[in-house]
């Protein structure tokens, strides 16, 4: 065991002896000691289809616009025949009188009817009709917008458990550096070439990585839980992205062309449109109060009378009456205490709002689909950024190590190389993650998001379905 600067001795996480000297734990222990680390296997589309089999939101956006249809058909009704079919049969007691008698009867009575009724003329049924299928078209926009935004929270769920792991995994790692460079600083202080400094600072520095593997730690498992949730599987396993990771360039690359098609395309456009249309068509009902109806009717009907009826002599036996007939109802409404005037005037308010609401619509579309690009253009050049500013950290960190060896460098310089290595790689980690859902957010912002587009990320994936580890001085890291 190695003696501390204390007196003590206490046995160094993660070291060990090699004829006297400590060295870190090799990659493939450190993955061992990933228990809680996801078992790989899971593309994103899989788990996609999953979701959209068991959300609760798309779920219920998908009962929302089978109603929604139910609702469009009921409205054909307005314009199509009605029959009815009749019944009734009548119980009448009658006080008949004759001079000074009287007499006291019941007298039952039977009737059986079919009777058809077509509108012929019905200028609000008609107006109906037309919104009817307008709303089934918002409908199906409402549901497109609800299956854009679980293709988004899968893909941020998936791979927020992917961030959470890379940053598992690389402070475990930067915990081997620390403990290397602990053992260094005592065996330093051991034969007299290093202060107590060096090793407090390692020993704080270590401590303060333990409180981070923790942190992290408890932070994948939540991510695996809101995923699981999600997607309705326990021990959801997202595989993470292949190494090198590439990723897909942004087509077109030029914010007119995303702002054209969001103009044509976007849900929430077409809904807003939608929208003006069947408010325009509330107007027309509305002035439909103003003209008349016109119904054509057709019925036949039977009724049955028994004997000694008032209608009939003493002698008269039950009679049966059979009827048919054929005739057009004519309704013309004259006055209805303001109440057609008034509702004119509040759809032409409505329609100002609904254009009102679309030109709001179009102008939150266009400040959307900017702000995605620009994000997405932006991420792309913080990634490459910090790709370069990982390989200069690594040059940093061997540099300093070096200078530590030979005495021109202090251990704290040591300890800060290797917190700004592995902070990059975590910045670099989640840069990569961010561009990936921002071109998902880009296509959700002008509306032409579908679930073929996870596809291009799929591709992203590593084939195998296990996480790219190479080895490194200061232990192990994924790409």
């Amino acid at each position: 065991m190695e003696t501390s600067a204390q007196g003590d001795k206490r046995p160094l996480p993660g070291v060990r002896r090699h004829g006297g000297a400590a060295s870190a734990s090799s990659p493939l222990a450190l993955l061992l000691a990933l228990a809680g680390a996801p078992a790989w296997g899971q593309s994103l589309v899989e788990l996609y289809r999953s979701a959209r089999d068991y959300d609760a939101v798309y779920q219920g956006a998908r009962a929302q616009y089978a109603a929604t249809v139910a609702r469009a058909a009921q409205a054909r009704a307005g314009v199509l025949p009605a029959i009815n079919l009749t019944a009734g049969a009548s119980l009448t007691e009658q006080d008949l009188s004759t001079g000074d008698s009287s007499t006291t009867r019941g007298v039952s009575s039977r009737n059986v009817g079919i009777n058809l009724t077509q509108p012929l003329y019905r200028p609000a049924n008609w107006a109906t009709y037309a919104q009817s299928g307008l709303q089934e078209e918002i409908g199906q926009s409402q549901l497109v917008l609800a299956e854009q935004d679980l293709v988004v929270r899968v893909s941020q769920a998936y791979f927020d458990v992917l961030a959470s792991y890379d940053s598992l995994v690389l402070v475990r790692a930067q915990k081997l550096g620390v403990v290397e460079q602990l053992a260094s600083a005592r065996r330093n202080f051991d034969v007299g070439t290093s202060t107590i400094t060096d090793t407090r600072e390692a020993q704080a520095r270590f401590d303060l990585v333990v409180a981070q593997e923790i942190a992290a730690a408890n932070d994948l498992e939540v991510k695996k839980i809101i995923l699981d949730q999600l997607v309705g599987q326990a021990g959801s396993s997202p595989t993470p992205l292949a190494a090198p990771v590439v990723l897909p360039p942004l087509t077109p690359n030029n914010v007119d062309a995303w702002l054209a098609q969001a103009e044509a395309m976007h849900p929430a456009v077409l809904q807003a449109s939608r929208g003006v249309e069947v408010a325009t068509l509330e107007i027309r009902k509305a002035q439909a109060g103003h003209k008349p109806t016109i119904d054509a009717q057709l019925g036949y009907n039977i009724t049955t009378n028994p004997q000694n009826t008032t209608s009939s002599t003493p002698s008269a036996g039950k009679t049966r009456v059979g009827a048919a007939s054929v005739g057009v109802v004519f309704n013309m409404p004259l006055f209805a205490g303001f109440a057609t005037e008034n509702r004119v005037r509040e759809t032409l308010a409505l329609v100002d709002q609904s254009r009102a609401t679309l030109d709001n619509t179009r102008r939150s579309v266009s400040v959307s689909t900017r702000a995605a690009f620009l994000g997405l253009v932006s991420g792309a050049s913080q990634v490459k950024a910090l790709e370069a500013a990982e390989a200069s950290s690594q040059v940093a960190l061997d540099a300093n190590r070096m200078g530590y060896q030979v005495g021109v460098r202090i251990n704290i310089d040591v300890l800060n190389s290797q917190s700004q290595l592995f902070q990059t790689k975590r910045d670099l980690a989640q840069a990569r993650y961010n561009v990936l859902l921002g071109s998902l957010r880009l296509r959700q912002a002008n509306g032409t998001l579908t679930p073929e587009a996870l596809d291009a990320l799929n591709a992203t994936l590593a084939i195998d379905g296990r996480p790219a580890v190479d080895s490194t001085a200061t232990g192990a890291r994924v790409r």
